[in-house]
């Protein structure tokens, strides 16, 4: 016991925990994405990074300890009035990181609430330079706005604003009635237009088909007049061909009956054959004037010549048949 008490009373042994406890006091193991402030004497001298630091104990000491991590902030719902004076419940989303430790310490007493704060005035200023119509309709245009106007704000603090989202917007009762009412109506008119705008389409296509239909009609009696008018001319040009070949192959006979009588004629039977046959030939055309009239006037030699015709015709026939 007295041993005990004795070593517990040793200047040593409380030398050695006084010199411990000051290099605890000295060393700091920082974590990634943290950043330690550091006060020298009470005044702002350094801020350490991730890591292993040292520090001058109960000269300089840890003012703050800051998360560089991006950190979400949650922005309560806020009135806000629009330029048509309607008055919106808007929530928000704040997405935010500390650039800069230091800043982040001696610039600003809380920066969470400060950002906060800063956000919903600069959501009530963006609101109420639009019309509630706008507010539905151009919610990112509300977000780059309040985005950057923060952006702005918030630099001296050493915090950087990264996104802005706008969570819900929400009218009045009366306005809500009212917006639903509208697109009640809304909906009507268009299941009106597309509508009209189907059996337009329908009236458009049929009219369309009819006429496609009437066009190959057309064609189809254009093509069989054509083809009719091709077969009528072929069916001309063939008997046109015909009769020319028929008039060809009549005159060729008449032309090679002609030269043979002229080979014959010049012959003495041909020449009393010649005779012959006219003399034949006027027997009929006396005989054929008297049938067509019952009076006939002749020169008053007619019946000698007619005598002297027949009389030759006899007489050449006879010959002929002698000659054979």
């Amino acid at each position: 016991m007295n041993e005990l008490l004795s070593i517990t009373t040793s200047p040593w042994i409380w030398l050695v925990a006084v010199i411990l406890f000051t290099i605890k006091k000295g060393i700091y193991f920082v974590p990634q994405n943290r950043g330690y402030v550091i006060y020298t004497m009470g005044k702002y001298s350094g801020t350490l990074g991730a890591g292993l630091n040292f520090i001058i104990p109960f000269v300089q000491s840890v003012a703050a300890d800051r998360n560089l991590k991006e950190q979400s902030l949650d922005i309560a719902s806020q009135s806000a009035i629009t330029r048509d004076n309607i008055t919106l419940e808007i929530d928000g989303i704040l997405f935010m990181k500390v650039i800069d430790a230091a800043a982040a310490t001696n610039n600003i007493t809380d920066y969470k609430m400060a950002v906060i704060q800063l956000a919903t005035t600069t959501m009530r200023n963006a609101i109420g330079s639009m019309e509630l119509d706008e507010c539905f309709q151009n919610r990112d245009v509300i977000n780059a706005n309040i985005l950057k106007a923060m952006t702005e704000a918030t630099q001296p603090w050493g915090v950087m604003v990264t996104r802005y989202e706008i969570r819900d917007i929400t009218p009045p009762q009366s306005i809500k009635e009212d917006m639903e009412k509208q697109m009640t109506a809304e909906r009507e008119k268009r299941s009106v237009i597309l509508t009209a705008e189907g059996v337009k389409t329908a009236a458009i296509t049929q009219a369309e088909g009819l006429k496609q239909a009437r066009v190959l009609d057309a064609e189809a009696a254009k093509s069989e007049q054509v083809l009719a008018a091709e077969a009528e001319k072929e069916k001309r040009m063939l008997e046109a061909q015909g009769k020319a070949e028929a008039i060809r192959l009549v005159a060729e006979a008449e032309a090679k009956a002609i030269q043979v009588i002229g080979e014959q004629a010049i012959t003495p039977e041909g020449k009393k054959a010649v005779e012959l046959t006219l003399a034949q030939e006027a027997i009929k055309a006396h005989a054929a004037i008297a049938r067509e009239g019952s009076v006939i006037l002749t020169d008053g030699n007619t019946g000698d010549n007619i005598a002297n015709t027949v009389a030759q015709a006899i007489a050449v026939s006879s010959s002929l048949k002698l000659a054979e």
